[in-house]
């Protein structure tokens, strides 16, 4: 099994050890920010590995390649076998997965059309990204002096490389002043997302969410969670959201590849209903975490296997297991 610093590397098409997968220093990514990226899991199942929403992710780095002007030839169906080789060369049982498209070297200066675009993916072990407690006992976190763009300045939409910088002014400002994590507000001083993650707030046994026009990025988990959170029968609406809204909500949570289901037990030292998870976030975890760990039919087809030969063999006993609880 790899770990961050060891295994295998797919560069171009070719896999390579992880410490020669390099890229030179004039390389246009390295001085203008032109590159873009996924972040999905691969969750081990009763069934065998098996990425979660694998199409999504891929179709997404697609459209934020297009947004960019970057042409990378592969299709969608050769950008899912390439992160799946990749995670059969590291022999991976569960792994955090990032795909890459960025411009190399070519030519220095803003103009990036002359630098060819080249793509990796890496995989590595990645467990509960706020902590391990978080997912339980919840963040304490804080609304961020930092805002999201402002729209028609960098695409929210497009999961860049470039966005990131203003990410992480948000967690570091956060981290330097004795928090988990931050909230970023949008240009009109409306909710938008943490520093990686999109956020829900619970009100009165509903869900309410930012749009995409409070400068979000359009989250794979955001979609899930507002597909299984209806699924439950619990509303869900997608509105803008004051600032406000955050300290007086019964329940606030974040969602993302890395976060999962994060429930938000402060903000700005003010505490979160009654400061640990609520019952409506419980419910949305164990329905996230029954669905990516294979516990329960997959009713939406959410799940790649990595060895579909396997989920194959495996599949008869997982019905009996089904139909048991």
């Amino acid at each position: 099994m790899a770990f961050a610093g060891t295994g295998k590397i797919w560069m171009n098409g070719t896999l390579v050890d992880w410490k020669d997968a390099h890229i030179h220093i004039a390389s246009h990514v390295v001085h203008y920010g032109s590159g873009v990226f996924e972040g999905a899991r691969c969750y081990g199942t009763p069934k065998g590995s098996a990425c979660f929403r694998l199409d999504a992710h891929m179709l997404r780095l697609q459209h934020s390649a297009k947004i960019y002007r970057m042409e990378y030839p592969l299709d969608l169906g050769g950008w899912m076998k390439a992160v799946l080789d990749t995670i059969r060369a590291n022999q991976m049982t569960a792994c955090y997965i990032r795909p890459l498209v960025y411009r190399g070297y070519e030519s220095l200066g803003v103009n990036p059309v002359n630098n060819p675009v080249d793509a990796a993916i890496m995989v590595w072990d990645w467990g509960a990204y706020l902590g391990k407690d978080a997912l339980e006992q919840g963040v304490d976190v804080k609304v961020s002096t930092w805002t999201r763009m402002a729209p028609n300045t960098l695409p929210a939409m497009a999961k860049s490389t470039a966005n990131y910088a203003n990410s992480a002014l948000v967690k570091m400002e956060a981290l330097a002043d004795g928090y988990s994590e931050g909230i970023a507000l949008d240009v009109a001083g409306h909710v938008s997302e943490g520093s990686g993650q999109n956020i829900f707030i619970v009100r009165d046994g509903a869900l309410y969410t930012p749009p995409l026009a409070s400068s979000i990025l359009g989250g794979i988990t955001r979609d899930t969670v507002m597909t299984l959170a209806r699924d439950l029968g619990f509303a869900v609406t997608e509105t803008v959201l004051p600032r406000e809204s955050l300290y007086i909500a019964d329940e606030v949570f974040f969602v993302g590849t890395a976060a999962e289901v994060t429930p938000i037990r402060a903000i700005d030292k003010i505490t979160v209903g009654s400061g640990r998870r609520g019952p409506l976030t419980e419910a949305i975890q164990r329905a996230f975490f029954d669905v990516v760990h294979g516990e329960t039919p997959d009713t939406h087809g959410w799940l790649t296997y990595v060895y579909p030969e396997e989920s194959a063999l495996r599949a008869p006993s997982q019905e009996v297991a089904a139909r048991s609880r």
